[in-house]
């Protein structure tokens, strides 16, 4: 049966399981729209305020459930806005694809009204992209973006749809979900030699990234562990794959990680790296890092081995595939000595870590949220202080519960991937912001209100750019040039303004109370945590250095 193009991308979304797509129409969507508004009874759309608050949400939801995110925008404007969410999605492996609008083909090139090559815009910060030119194409082309976004490393995939080919018809006929391409696995030799090399260290350690919750690899982490009598750090992509209340579990490593969690990694024999691409603010300084350690890095991504950290062993494999034969190849091992020598370090760190200061320190703010939520609560956070004071503090207990920037660092993330979490899973969603990152995106507080979301935001409000106060406190002499922000939004008020209830505490009493009232609504809700300007956050390895560089206090 022939139907127009239009029809058949959103018959093709439904068929490939979009059940939810964010995005902001315009002119050259406007028959995507009606198809979706004829089809509202098989998928969901949901409008935001921005078309980057609606690649965000795509985002959010896509971290949340493992699923592809969709996110839909028109030509011009439209499709230059979801660059950010689709830059984000990229460096942090987030399956999503983006559908953008263009004008017909025949004014392709010609500076038309709302006319950029997106195609060409987006080359460096998708996993593939497609402009549609012939509606018989249509249907395999948005299969094919489905297969690319969640086969092996995950990533985003635009298609460009030009007016005309939403227009013309052409035959279409349903198949089933498009499986991803067959996953590579690792050699037996290579099975074979890490075992071999686990089996001779002393002081072996797992240091786990995001590649292993997107290969569903958590369980297989955990036996792992036991079985090698081994702690684990965690990239801050890697929180959520261990529980925290695992003994083994060290928490976050890296520039603001634990100083237990980098000192182990820094003294053990064997580290044995699972979906991680070392980043600079993992390793610090390179030629220090993990000097005394053979290395194996396990990775579905072969441009990954040997890019940032020359290793032992490296293996081009599904992680889930590679953890589980490891597994089968050791012996149970015990290590008292090495984690007696663990013990030591926490002590250490204990003793020589310095209190956080005022009436309502980071901490208390997240200890005290997280005291009031389950564990399966999605948590989003923004970019700066605050997220990083949530990766060391707040208890993760269940996998892709944790939605933040890692790799982009993007300040404005939070808003529309906590709406997307919340939608996604229909729980109750918190996210931790700073008034920095809130002020990029809060105009989605008038997506979650529209939407009734039971959202809880957190604003750790110190009046100041608190990340980069921090870098000037400490590198630049105290010149806080442009960091202390001197605004006076009144972000409770903001909040009833936007139809949310807001409320502001300055000490833990308060904090409890509005808690008491949040979780206790159905809808929306802004708390606004005011906090010391001069706080830190600690530990710290200086760029370029090293651990013996960390800064406790």
């Amino acid at each position: 049966m022939k139907i127009a193009g239009s029809d058949i991308l959103v018959e093709t979304l439904i068929e490939q399981g979009a059940e939810v797509v964010f995005g902001y129409p315009g002119g050259q969507v406007l028959n995507i729209y009606d198809s979706l508004y004829l089809k509202s009874d098989r998928i969901k759309h949901i409008i935001t305020a921005h078309e980057q608050g609606a690649a965000h949400a795509a985002d959010g939801y896509a971290r949340a459930t493992g699923k592809v995110g969709v996110v839909i925008a028109t030509s011009g404007p439209g499709a230059t806005n979801l660059v950010t969410g689709l830059a984000n999605a990229m460096l942090d492996s987030v399956p999503m694809v983006a559908i953008t609008g263009n004008v017909p083909c025949n004014l392709l090139g010609k500076d038309s009204f709302q006319e950029v090559d997106i195609v060409g815009v987006t080359i460096p910060v998708t996993k593939h992209n497609f402009m549609v030119t012939k509606t018989e194409d249509l249907a395999d082309t948005i299969r094919q973006a489905f297969r690319i976004a969640k086969s092996g490393r995950p990533g985003p995939v635009l298609v460009d749809i030009p007016k005309d080919v939403q227009i013309n018809t052409a035959e279409y006929e349903p198949v089933p979900v498009v499986e991803p391409f067959e996953l590579k696995t690792a050699s037996e030799d290579a099975i074979e030699a890490a075992a071999a090399m686990i089996a001779q260290s002393k002081k072996p350690y797992i240091y786990c990234g995001g590649g292993v919750i997107s290969a569903g690899a958590e369980k297989e982490l955990a036996l792992l562990a036991e079985k090698m009598d081994a702690p684990v750090g965690c990239s801050m992509m890697g929180l959520t794959a261990l529980p925290v209340s695992n003994k083994r579990n060290l928490g976050m490593t890296g520039m603001h990680g634990h100083f237990v969690a980098s000192k182990a990694k820094n003294d053990a024999d064997l580290v044995i790296t699972l979906g991680a691409r070392f980043s600079n603010r993992a390793t610090g300084n390179v030629a220090k890092f993990c000097q005394g350690a053979k290395m194996i890095h396990i990775d579905i991504d072969a441009a990954e081995l040997d890019k940032n950290v020359i290793v032992d062993l490296g293996i081009q494999g599904d992680v889930k595939d590679a953890i589980a034969r490891i597994i089968e190849k050791i012996a149970p091992a015990s290590h008292p000595d090495w984690w007696k020598e663990i013990e030591e370090i926490k002590k250490f760190e204990a003793e020589n870590t310095a209190p956080q200061i005022g009436s309502l320190t980071p901490y208390d703010v997240i200890e005290t949220v997280n005291s009031y939520l389950p564990d399966d609560t999605p948590v989003a956070t923004d970019v700066g202080q605050h997220q990083m004071w949530t990766a060391q503090k707040y208890r993760f207990e269940t996998p892709r519960t944790f939605l933040t920037s890692g790799g982009l660092g993007t300040m404005g993330f939070g808003m529309g991937a906590a709406i997307g979490g919340c939608v996604a899973t229909g729980k109750r969603t918190v996210l931790f912001t700073g008034d920095g990152s809130f002020g990029m995106n809060l105009n989605e507080m008038t997506t979650a209100v529209s939407q009734n979301l039971p959202l809880i935001v957190v604003i750790l409000n110190n009046g100041v750019l608190g990340m980069v106060r921090q870098w000037q406190a400490a590198f630049y002499n105290q010149h806080y040039s442009q960091t202390t922000l001197e605004r006076k939004t009144d972000f409770p008020a903001l909040a009833r303004a936007f139809g949310a209830k807001g409320f502001a505490v300055t000490n833990v009493d308060e904090l409890h109370a509005a808690m008491k009232e949040a979780v206790g609504t159905n809808g929306t809700v802004l708390i606004d945590c005011a906090i010391d300007m001069d706080e830190r956050v600690l530990p710290m390895i200086p760029p370029g250095g090293a651990i013996e560089n960390m800064i406790l206090s």
